[in-house]
Order: structure tokens, then C-alpha cells, then sequence
């Protein structure tokens, strides 16, 4: 389960201080290392995160590495912290510190509520972010990648009245990876041969809390469909389990592709906030954790709600393409602008190219596929368009008669208006 994240940071290290204190302790707008913030019995490091517009009663975002990783990788190959300055919120990092670097997901301990182990660590850094800055209760958040996905299932079943909602990139079921000889690793789960009846999905997450009765959170799944670490089936059994958990039909309510290759499935309603949604990534493996992802994220949490979308919304951009053919070949220059209020950080311009139309070479922007829909990812260099700002790409092409523009294109998901 091996991120393509690398941790580049060297955080302070401070003593957590008495509650009253924390605001001044604790500094804004850096990753601080916080130390005993309570119970751990599996030797956790806590990471923290406090953006300068923290607001009062703030939410929590507990965003969980992959294996290997470590809380500073996560911060830094993630844009949680971004958008934490942007909404307020707080990011609590978690980072293992056993040799494997990957989070217990599988012996009976970190399978049980208040069992041991790992989720035992993880709630304590709640709790000490919740005493320290009055955090919302109803507004606290779990996210990973892959190790971390699977702890996301973890939390969510050891702790469904803790957290409200779950967004889990490349993992696998609530007790898909348990063990009962130590070991940290399920193969049969991991090539996912291991399968279940919604029912029983479901019944291995009620029985990480017996007895318990009260609101399930929503969970958001995502995965490749050419995973070859977690592989694939895992995601439709994880879609069984929540599903099943939160009462709601295994038939999607509403089907939709938010982007070139992605196929979105929402069960239990047809909104944002959906109960279950699902995104499936068409040729997509392992490590499918891209800039923007998170956006999506925080708009199924609703932590988005409190000022402007993080990502251009319908009508939001702008696209101006004009062509120069000849013979059998043609040029297209195209020009993003954003129309919106906030400023895009990461960006994806969808299109389809016309009939008999292949893509030889571009600038600006990486191309993928060649033909047919086309998704252009943002270079190094232009990644960001400020409110009103434009970036300027261009692609080659081989025709064999329609040397047409694209029609229509999307800039992360959502419509753009053309000129």
C-alpha cells in the first residue's frame, strides 16, 4: 500500500499545553507535532493542523496516511491544510510509528471500539482537539489513502457516534483485512477474493459496537478500477457494506461521470450528500490520489458550505479554442479562464475530440487518451487560475476530414461556457 506521496517536512515538536493555553501555544498556519494528548496504546505521533481563520466551534478533519507515509507526508501531499485556511477547520494528522508504517487495521483489537490500538490513539487526538478548541461534535471527519482508507472503514465502524462522514481513496471493506496471528497483511483481501452478502458486510461493522442505535456517518468510496494492490472488487464490496450499514438501497439513486473516466454512483438520495457515493476511476490503479480529489471531498463532508466552492461551479469558466488545419493535421489553442470567485488550485479540462481526431503531441497540459473523451491535466506551471486569470494550452492533431473544435468542455467536473 505504497502512496506516491513523499514527506518533506520537518514538523516542531511542542508538548500539548493546558486547554486554556492552546490557542497561543499551538501555532497557527504551521504542522505542530502534539504529544500527550491522551490514551495511545499503539505509540501514535499526532500531527496538527490550525489554520490562522480558525473559526470558533471549528470542524475536524482526521486525514490518514498510506503505508510507508507518515502525518507530515500526508500534509504535505495532500491539500487538506489548504483548505482548512480557506474554511477554518482543523486537520489532525496521525502518524505510525511501528516499522511497517501502516495503520491496524486488522488485529480484533482495532476491529472493536475502544478495543486498542491504533483507533484507540486516533480518538484520543479527537478528544484533545475537542477539549483544546471547543470543536463542533456534529462536524468531525475521517479521510485516507489506501493503509489510511482502510483505517477510515475502521473509524467509522469502531466510532459511528463520533464521526460524521468518511472519504476513503483505494481501500477496502470494515474487516476485509482482519487477522487472528499477528499479522498486518491480508492477501486474499488485498486480491479481492473475500466476498459477502450486504448483510454481512454490514453485521461486522454493528458488531465493532453492539448495541448501538443512533445515525451511521455517510461514507464517500473511491478506487481504480486497475488497482493491483487493493484491487478492485474491493470497491464493490465496500459499496455492499455501507449500504447496507446506512439502510439504503444497493440501486443507485443517480449515475453520473463528474470527470473524463469517472463513473459516480450515489445510493440513498441523488444530492452532495448523498449517504453512499462512489467513485469509480476507469484505468486508474493504485495510487489515484490526485490535486482536487480533496475538493470533492469536503463538498460531500459539507464543509464547503461556509464560503465559496473550491472548485469552479456550472458557468464558473470560460474556454476559447480556435484551430489552424491543414491536410490531415491541425493545431487547437485553448484558453481557460476562471469566471469564479476562488482561485483553482489543480485543474482537469475535459473534452471529446470529433471523429477521426488524435492528439500527437500538446503544450500546457498533459493529454490522456490520444482520441475520444480527453481529459488535459494541469502542468507543474499552471496549475493555479486566480479568479479572472487565464492559462493558455494547445494541442497537435491527425484528422481525417473533420478538423472541428471540441464542442463543449468541463474544467473538474462542471461545465464550462464557450467562446
Amino acid at each position: 500500500m505504497v502512496g506516491a506521496l513523499v514527506p518533506l517536512l520537518a514538523a516542531v515538536t511542542l508538548t500539548a499545553p493546558p486547554a486554556a493555553a492552546a490557542r497561543a501555544a499551538v501555532p497557527t498556519a504551521t504542522l505542530t507535532e502534539v504529544t500527550d494528548f491522551g490514551t495511545n496504546p499503539s505509540n501514535l505521533q499526532m500531527y496538527l493542523y490550525v489554520p490562522d481563520s480558525v473559526t470558533a466551534h471549528p470542524a475536524v478533519v482526521v486525514a490518514v496516511h498510506y503505508c510507508t507515509g507518515s502525518g507530515p507526508a500526508m500534509y504535505n501531499g495532500t491539500e487538506w491544510a489548504q483548505l482548512a485556511d480557506t474554511y477554518g477547520f482543523v486537520v489532525i494528522y496521525p502518524s505510525v510509528t511501528r516499522a511497517s508504517k501502516c495503520f491496524d487495521v486488522s488485529s480484533p483489537q482495532a476491529l472493536k471500539r475502544g478495543g486498542g490500538s491504533d483507533p484507540v490513539g486516533i480518538k484520543s487526538m479527537i478528544d484533545w482537539v475537542t477539549r483544546t478548541y471547543g470543536a463542533d461534535t456534529a462536524r468531525i471527519y475521517a479521510t485516507g489513502i489506501s493503509s489510511g482508507a482502510m483505517m477510515t472503514n475502521v473509524l467509522l465502524g469502531d466510532y459511528p457516534d463520533v464521526f460524521a462522514a468518511g472519504a476513503a481513496f483505494s481501500g477496502v471493506p470494515f474487516g476485509c483485512f482482519a487477522t487472528s496471528d499477528g499479522s498486518e497483511w491480508n492477501s486474499a483481501c488485498a486480491n479481492g477474493t473475500i466476498t459477502h452478502t450486504p448483510k454481512e458486510w454490514g453485521d461486522l461493522v454493528r458488531g465493532a459496537y453492539p448495541g448501538y442505535t443512533g445515525p451511521r456517518p455517510r461514507m464517500q468510496l473511491w478506487h481504480g478500477t486497475e488497482d493491483a494492490t487493493l484491487r478492485y472488487p474491493n470497491f464493490g464490496e465496500e459499496i455492499k457494506q455501507w449500504t447496507d450499514v446506512l439502510g439504503v438501497g444497493q440501486t443507485p439513486a443517480a449515475t453520473d461521470s463528474p470527470a473524463s473516466g469517472w463513473t459516480r454512483t450515489r445510493y440513498g438520495s441523488t444530492g452532495e450528500r448523498a449517504p453512499v457515493e462512489a467513485i469509480s476511476l476507469q484505468g486508474v490503479g493504485h495510487n489515484l490520489y490526485t490535486y482536487g480529489m480533496a475538493s470533492r471531498a469536503l463538498t460531500f463532508f459539507g464543509l464547503d458550505s461556509s464560503g465559496p466552492a473550491p472548485q469552479p461551479q456550472p458557468g464558473a469558466c470560460r474556454v476559447t479554442v480556435t484551430t489552424n488545419a491543414w491536410n490531415t493535421g491541425l493545431t487547437a489553442s485553448v484558453t481557460i479562464t476562471n469566471t469564479g470567485t476562488t482561485t483553482v488550485n489543480g485543474w482537469q479540462l475535459g473534452f471529446t475530440l470529433p471523429a477521426g481526431q488524435a492528439i500527437t503531441n500538446g503544450w500546457g497540459a498533459s493529454y490522456a487518451p490520444a482520441s475520444g473523451a480527453v481529459t488535459a491535466t494541469n502542468a507543474s506551471y499552471d496549475a493555479t487560475i486566480a479568479p479572472n486569470a487565464s492559462v493558455s494550452i494547445g494541442y497537435q492533431a491527425n484528422h481525417t476530414g473533420n478538423s472541428a473544435a471540441p464542442a463543449a468542455f468541463t474544467l473538474n467536473g462542471t461545465a464550462c461556457t464557450t467562446s
